[in-house]
């Protein structure tokens, strides 16, 4: 119940910080949002590193090159994700974000050689149906106008972003073998608040002290949501806690009608259903295939 608890605030806290990164986006180029949301998490993760005792050994690495292309994966798929929520409702972000646990599946088949059968390669399949489906309404706006184009421009970008997002899911996947949990953490906070400066040329402003009180805070929410997240690892099982990362959904809904005034329509609420149900199945998959390799490493256990 704790690890689900840590699960369910960290949630909540990253659905704060995406409301804090649109309602800047129309001032705030998005380049310069990741700036503040990663410059502004470090002393949060710092903060915890020594809470907990791990601020020696918890950042020793013997991988810098993977930690910094984790880092140029996870900082684009952040940029993409925060352009997108100046084109887009903040529910149709949040559901097209969720095809990178199901571009995970592909990619760690394709360069980590995990075995994908056929339950995962159907569920895989349904679940890219509903992100069609979510899509589908900005794919056939293109020849409706500007507003249509740019809103169509808007949704590829957040699926570019999910796709970097599972790129970089595949290097934790990788990173985890042989590094710290808070070590990957604070690398990738780091890698990307240098990542990002890359943009200053591009067009990044003087916020105005309500947005940069704004951005500030989304850095603050963003590091103290990653170091519940991770905590969340520390009382259950992936298996367990992961289910509950759909509750974005409903607050992704709720923040957009009642801060956004935007009312999804029943073409992304049911490509989000479709989605999810994908994603939860994978999970669910996942946990008895766990339980099977479990037993069966008791069952060659010798007994004493």
């Amino acid at each position: 119940m704790k690890g689900i608890g840590f699960k369910l605030i960290s949630v909540t806290f990253f659905m704060a910080m995406s409301a804090l990164i649109k309602a800047t986006a129309d001032e705030v180029p998005p380049g310069e949002a990741v700036f503040f949301r990663s410059f502004f998490a470090i002393p949060v993760i710092l903060v915890w590193l020594y809470a907990t005792h791990a601020f020696g050994d918890g950042l020793r690495t013997s991988n810098p090159l993977g930690h910094l292309w984790r880092g140029l994966l996870g900082t684009t798929a952040m940029g993409c994700s925060f352009a997108g929520l100046g084109f887009l409702p903040l529910p149709e972000v949040t559901a097209i974000g969720y095809a990178a646990p199901l571009l995970t599946v592909i990619f760690a088949a394709m360069f980590l050689g995990e075995a994908v059968r056929a339950f995962r390669i159907t569920t895989v399949g349904l679940g890219m149906v509903g992100v069609l489906i979510i899509l589908s309404p900005r794919l056939s706006a293109l020849q409706s106008g500007a507003v249509g184009t740019v809103e169509t421009l808007g949704a590829i970008i957040v699926l570019v972003g999910a796709v970097f997002s599972a790129l970089a899911q595949v290097f934790v996947r990788k990173l985890v073998l042989a590094e710290r949990t808070t070590a990957i953490v604070f690398y990738f906070s780091l890698t990307s608040t240098c990542v990002s400066l890359v943009t200053l040329p591009f067009g990044w402003v003087w916020p105005a002290p309500g947005t940069a009180a704004m951005l500030i805070a989304a850095g603050l929410l963003g590091g103290v949501g990653q170091v519940l997240l991770t905590s969340s690892y520390r009382f259950a099982d992936a298996s367990v806690v992961a289910p509950f990362e759909y509750a974005s959904m409903i607050l992704a809904l709720l923040v957009g009608y009642f801060v956004f005034a935007e009312v999804p329509t029943r073409v992304v609420l049911q490509g989000a259903a479709l989605v999810m149900a994908a994603g939860i199945a994978i999970i669910w998959r996942e946990h008895q295939l766990g339980l099977k390799r479990d037993r069966q490493r008791k069952s060659m256990t010798p007994q004493g």
